[in-house]
């Protein structure tokens, strides 16, 4: 079975997962925090080489108040738990999205386990907060033309390969295989750049209930897949 090297995966349906056990949406958000630890040690002993996840987008800033502190609340407490896994595993992880709008301490400690984990050569693990594909290319766009107005770029070498370069995934190769959780059929605003020729997957089964073996259905129907890339069948 071929594994894909980069799996990218839309974390959804924690609340529904909580409300269907008679819990707050709050105790779905930190279950699936622990199965977020769990599916990385996993995807990597299958020979995944980068796992990039869906934690906190630019529009769930509009969710209610005490959610959102609930959230940036767990987001603190996983920065230090992420710091420890990645320690263990070999992680070298990567935070996408606009930092700009965290509380100080997170942006410290995102920082913090940016600098730790950066030479790590197991897994490489991005995790998407506040993030937003199309606030991405905007601030990708804005450095380009900053550039260019200062001189330092001109404008018929920017090519699709250099505007890669300046988003948040730089250096990242893209995703082979996207799952989305919870049974949606949306993308939500996620690496619209990236995933131009990615193959998605969809499970009704939500975030918290993923396991090794839903991973391992989700490789399993990519694997019958015709791999093609901008028409060209993949060898």
């Amino acid at each position: 079975m071929k594994i894909p090297n980069h799996v990218a995966i839309i974390l959804d349906g924690n609340g529904r997962w909580a409300k269907k056990r008679g819990m707050p949406r709050n105790y779905g958000h930190a279950q699936g925090a622990k199965q977020v630890e769990t599916i990385c040690e996993k995807a990597y002993r299958m020979g995944i080489q980068y796992l990039t996840v869906y934690a906190f987008s630019t529009e769930n800033w509009s969710r209610p108040r005490d959610e959102v502190d609930a959230l940036m609340k767990l987001l603190r407490s996983y920065m230090a738990n992420c710091l420890k896994t990645a320690e263990k595993n070999r992680m070298c992880v990567r935070v996408i999205g606009d930092k700009t709008r965290l509380d100080e301490d997170i942006r410290l400690r995102i920082a913090e386990l940016e600098e730790a984990t950066k030479d790590n050569d197991g897994l490489h693990f991005q995790i998407a907060i506040n993030y937003g594909g199309r606030d991405e290319i905007r601030r990708a766009a804005r450095r380009i033309a900053q550039e260019a107005r200062e001189g330092k770029l001109e404008p018929e070498n920017v090519t699709e390969e250099l505007i890669g370069s300046y988003l948040d995934t730089g250096g990242i190769p893209e995703p082979d295989l996207l799952i989305r959780t919870c049974g949606e059929q949306r993308l939500s605003n996620f690496l619209l750049w990236q995933l131009a020729y990615t193959e998605f997957y969809v499970t009704p089964v939500p975030w918290p209930d993923f396991t090794e073996e839903e991973l391992r259905k989700a490789i399993e129907a990519y694997n019958t897949r015709d791999r093609r890339y901008g028409g060209v069948k993949e060898a």
